[in-house]
């Protein structure tokens, strides 16, 4: 994973909207997702972002313009998933990209050919990217385990294994869907501290949490494990991630065994996938405290200490039913950075699989909630709203401990450096509906 000429900040493309500075998709991003035109009974296929609009893969992959491992991997993502295309490896991402690339370039024969492929993103829908078969959520920020096991635990917030062991748990795939996504609020089990036994009906502390969703392209055999310098040919790409979460439930039911009712009635993925490669430019020297542990001799590496990390900016921003009435924007609540993970991508996957645990193409992983090391960075209410202890003003005269019904909470994210383009992730969005 290098530099290449697609990350050069001078190209430009001949869609125009590619161009403007602004956009999440400049010609340097070229992130996939599966879509059809809106209220269609088409079938989804892959296509690429570029501007404000989407390069349909299966109008391409009939044109013969691509050859030898970029055209083998048009064809594999303009299906109906990009599964196909997810396992077939780095060398398959990279060729498809390029061409891309110099496909879409201001300059490039191809360009009254691709014209035909392209629909505006205003008219479309989309689909998951893939079919994603396992889902495991890690809990990669030390301001957010620190911040919610005080809450949880006040005298001892932070489990000495923390700083060993990349902390996850098994998700449940099922029930994660694509931005536009709408639930209803999930009911279960609570118990009031002085109450002697527990209640049933709807969560009444409903929240939201800032992660990144990583896919997983090629897999593993049962029983191989994945090397720490090695994780870059098994990551495909990035997504935002909304992992939405039931606060009373979970902290009647969480212990022994982690949560269940609590996390598994939604989660929610932004449709497009930034792919490992777009995001080399913003990968930064991964760093760990010399009064901390350093990690096992699998989980550390000069690689891993030199680019491990990754500078993603992330935002929320909730948006109430009177907002919508009154046309007024939605309230940012937070932002932070992925930079300040305690654990890099490459450990979380070295360490999934260490045991034999396999992958297969379309799997993902869940960074666990972003907050950075202020209070104002914190990716969930639990911890802006001090376990529900404090408001925060929404600056409309309304306020929020936790999400009311009709809120809708919408999640981006971006990377920008000097002397590299600035691109984004488009946009994570969802609504809590009442419960059934």
């Amino acid at each position: 994973m290098q530099l290449n000429e697609t990350h050069d900040i001078n190209l430009t493309s001949w869609v125009s909207s590619a161009n403007d500075g602004k956009t999440d998709f400049p010609i340097q991003n070229l992130p996939f997702a599966t879509f059809r035109r809106a209220g269609s009974s088409e079938a989804f296929r892959g296509g690429v972002a570029i501007g404000d609009q989407v390069v349909d893969l299966a109008v391409v992959a009939k044109l013969g313009i691509f050859s030898g491992l970029a055209q083998e991997a048009l064809e594999a993502a303009s299906q109906t998933s990009l599964n196909a295309f997810m396992a077939m490896g780095q060398a398959h991402w990279s060729a498809l990209r390029l061409a891309l690339s110099q496909a879409l370039r201001t300059g490039s024969e191809h360009e009254q050919a691709l014209s035909d492929a392209l629909i505006a993103q205003a008219k479309v829908e989309y689909d998951l990217p893939c079919h994603i078969g396992d889902y495991t959520d890690f809990y990669t920020s030390i301001y957010h385990a620190t911040a919610v096991g005080s809450l949880f635990r006040p005298d001892n917030p932070l489990l000495p294994n923390y700083k060993w062991v990349p902390i996850g748990y098994h998700g449940r795939a099922s029930s994660i869907g694509v931005s536009g996504q709408t639930f209803p609020r999930p009911k279960g089990q609570t118990k009031a501290p002085d109450a002697d036994t527990p209640t049933f009906g709807p969560c009444k502390r409903l929240d939201y949490e800032l992660e990144l969703g990583i896919y997983l392209g090629k897999g593993n055999a049962l029983g191989e494990s994945i090397a720490l310098d090695d994780a870059d040919e098994h990551v495909f790409g990035f997504c935002l991630f909304n992992d939405w979460s039931a606060r009373d439930l979970q902290a009647w039911e969480y212990q022994p065994l982690g949560p269940f009712l609590a996390k598994n009635f939604a989660s929610t993925v932004s449709p497009w996938v930034v792919t490992n490669e777009a995001l080399v430019p913003y990968r930064l020297a991964w760093t760990r405290d010399e009064s901390d542990p350093q990690p096992l001799e699998y989980l550390e590496s000069t690689k891993n200490r030199e680019q491990g990390a990754l500078d993603i900016q992330m935002d929320v921003a909730v948006e109430t039913e009177k907002m919508r009435a009154e046309g007024t924007p939605a309230a940012k609540l937070s932002q932070s950075s992925f930079k300040h993970s305690y654990w890099t991508v490459a450990q979380m996957v070295a360490h999934h699989t260490v045991n034999g645990c396999n992958f297969n193409a379309g799997d993902m992983l869940g960074s666990g909630t972003q907050s950075g090391p202020e209070h104002e960075e914190a990716g969930s209410l639990l911890e802006l709203s001090r376990g529900g202890k404090e408001s925060l003003d929404l600056g409309n005269g309304e306020s929020r401990k936790f999400l009311e019904d009709g809120d809708t909470v919408i999640m981006r994210g971006w990377c920008e450096k000097q002397g590299f383009a600035r691109i984004g992730f488009g946009e994570c969005r969802a609504t809590v509906l009442p419960a059934n």
